[in-house]
């Protein structure tokens, strides 16, 4: 091979190379076709219940605010950036949106949203303010090499990324009568399973706090905020400290998280946590301080199915999922949360453990 034939290669590379680096900046979701969810420890079974996760209140209109008018941040580490009635906060790697808007009239413009970037959903429950969609691929990360780029769209089927991300969006009622809105993402991804790399499993990846605020800031845009404003208000909630980090003891041998802060971050930070780490809440009372879940206990015994097998088949053995309540419970600028059984008693089982150690790793 002459030095002419290795530059004109070298540069082909490179080309190849910056192309697949511009792609990677692109969100381009497409969602697998509906069926059963994948089921990745701990995850739970959304069951249809009541709205007692409304806070009492009635709705404030858009209109009793002037554009532009900030609100006194929620906490210490919470920087607002607010843009109309529209505002993002951040508190720690946590974003979320506040709206001055009741939430039944956000309910169909997020709907959309989702739809319109290309996902469905697994769970759409108006009545608990939950929308989960299914698992997507983002496209747009797959390179775009010279074969892909001519014949490979012929057979766009063949080409993945090994990776799959779903998103669950959250509304709850704040007591002004406006709006919170999480945006909580998983991923999965594929990896060998063997040294000699002839089969697969899917597993979990971090959650993408990034892509999160990506989503968000795009939601801000759906909502009426300009693209350049709703830039500028993602880069306004930019620089924060982070969050008290959370610890997890035990008293009396109940274990539970201990938590440097008052009830509002707390309750906030756990639902988030619940969110990104594959819970379903059944209910949630906030007066009360308490969400409701429902808990797969990780089978070490039992073998894990792929990717298609788990979403588009049920496992006839799956184990049933145990009822049981998160609790935060907060006096002053201290709080605690900790794990009751169905019955409402504190429960000191490896399940408890367990799930505390989940949302308590997610807050770190």
């Amino acid at each position: 091979m002459n030095a002419t034939t290795r530059l004109g290669l070298l540069g082909l590379a490179l080309a190849l190379s910056a192309c697949s680096v511009l792609e990677s900046d692109k969100i381009d979701y497409k969602s697998a076709k509906k069926g059963a969810t994948l089921e990745v420890p701990p995850d739970l079974t959304q069951l249809s219940r009541d709205t007692r996760y409304t806070v009492p209140g009635g709705a404030v209109s858009a209109n009793a605010y002037e554009a532009g008018q900030a609100q006194k941040p929620s906490g210490p580490n919470t920087a607002p950036a607010t843009i109309g009635d529209v505002r993002i906060e951040r508190d720690g790697n946590q974003r979320w949106l506040l709206v001055d808007r009741p939430a039944d009239k956000l309910w169909d413009p997020v709907r959309d949203f989702w739809l319109e970037n290309g996902f469905i959903f697994t769970t759409d429950n108006s009545e608990l303010g939950i929308l989960e969609t299914d698992w997507a691929e983002n496209r747009a990360k797959i390179p775009q090499d010279i074969i892909r780029s001519t014949i490979g769209k012929l057979f766009d089927s063949l080409y993945s990324t090994g990776e799959r991300d779903r998103f669950r969006t959250r509304l709850e009622r704040n007591r002004n009568g406006g709006t919170n809105i999480f945006v909580s993402h998983r991923g999965m991804e594929e990896v060998y399973s063997s040294a000699q790399k002839d089969a697969t499993v899917w597993q979990p990846r971090p959650t993408d706090p990034e892509l999160e605020a990506e989503f968000l800031r795009r939601m801000m845009v759906k909502l009426g905020v300009s693209e350049e404003q709703s830039k500028a208000a993602a880069a306004a909630a930019q620089a924060t400290p982070l969050a008290p980090t959370a610890k997890v003891s035990s008293v009396n041998g109940v274990p539970l998280i201990q938590l440097d802060e008052d009830f509002d971050r707390a309750w906030r930070r756990v639902g988030l946590s619940l969110d990104r780490t594959g819970f379903t809440v059944e209910d949630r009372n906030r007066s009360e301080g308490v969400y409701y879940v429902r808990y797969v206990a990780p089978d070490a015994t039992k073998k894990e199915q792929g990717f298609l097998g788990k979403l588009f088949r049920s496992s006839p053995d799956a184990v049933p999922p145990l009822k049981y309540r998160i609790v935060v419970r907060s006096q002053d600028a201290r709080s605690t949360v900790s794990v009751l059984n169905v019955n409402g008693t504190p429960e000191s089982s490896a399940n408890a453990e367990r799930i505390l150690k989940v949302i308590a790793d997610d807050m770190k």
